[in-house]
């Protein structure tokens, strides 16, 4: 059978893939575009199970809330690139994820890589995910999945596509819940308030307190008492009721909160590859590499 310019076209826009890699699928499954799809497919998962042990750093935060406002989700799906970030397959792959988790709540990502990549599609959020590192030759993660719900509200906000934030407060004030997500945004708490902060971290500080203080050459009576100075301001700093409020700094969250007569329950704070090792490389090298090698 004749492998014509259309059934090529018409594959490459159904795959994504190449038109190399396409005309070799028609011609082996004898024009059968079904075979081709299914073909391009086994070959573009061995290619992306190649490409998953690459570091994907980059990529976009997402966010969306219910109606009510009672319920968000928030997920970081990353790619190797930034550029590749701002793809618009990579964006339209992330905005379909986004908007099945919250359709679904589903929080576990082996579960939503299950779902449907939209309402009544045969492809899966996974295998969607592979053709689109087969289609644009980086790996592709959807790293993590936050959700909170409220009885009241949860707020959200978004810096860009790089940090986003979820908070649930026990008011329903979506301004004050926008204002709480804008600071825990800037200010990067690690919990709620001083009694939330996790041991190791105060333990952290204070050997490095007792460390500096020791070298002061202070009397030991001195020495405790800076010690439990510095973790009381360190306390402070690192809980979000103990920090200045961003939009107002003659104030503190905790503050805010009592003018409202609000509580934050819970919050979710996610910065794009934050946590990931990036591997840095040298373009030129790796350039200069390939040509060698071609």
């Amino acid at each position: 059978m004749s492998i014509t310019a259309s059934m090529v076209k018409e594959l490459r826009q159904r795959t994504g893939a190449g038109m190399m890699e396409c005309k070799k699928a028609l011609t082996e499954t004898k024009g059968d575009l079904d075979k081709a799809v299914d073909e391009l497919r086994k070959r573009g998962a061995a290619t992306a199970d190649k490409k998953a042990s690459r570091v994907a750093a980059e990529g976009v935060v997402l966010a969306a809330s219910s109606a009510d406002s009672k319920t968000a989700v928030m997920i970081e799906i990353n790619s190797e690139t930034d550029f590749v970030a701002r793809d618009e397959n990579f964006r339209r792959f992330a905005e379909k994820v986004l908007t099945m988790v919250m359709a679904e709540q589903k929080s576990e990502i082996e579960e939503i890589n299950e779902l449907p990549i939209e309402p009544g599609s045969h492809t899966t959020i996974e295998m969607a995910r592979k053709e689109l590192i087969t289609q644009i030759g980086e790996n592709v993660q959807l790293r993590r999945v936050a959700m909170l719900h409220s009885d009241h509200s949860v707020g959200i906000y978004r810096h860009g596509d790089r940090i986003g934030v979820l908070v649930a407060i026990n008011q329903v004030n979506p301004e004050l819940g926008k204002d709480l997500a804008m600071h825990i945004a800037a200010s990067k708490p690690d919990a709620i308030n001083d009694e939330e902060v996790p041991a190791h971290l105060i333990e952290k500080e204070r050997e490095i307190f007792t460390e500096q203080a020791r070298q002061s050459g202070k009397p030991d009576n001195i020495i405790e008492k800076m010690i439990d100075g510095r973790i009381k301001k360190f306390l402070k700093e690192v809980s979000l009721t103990g920090q200045p409020f961003v939009k107002d700094p003659s104030k503190t969250v905790g503050e805010l909160l009592k003018e409202n007569h609000a509580e934050v329950m819970s919050f979710v704070r996610f910065e794009v590859g934050e946590g990931i090792e990036k591997v840095e490389g040298n373009f030129a090298e790796e350039v200069m590499a390939q040509v060698k090698g071609s």
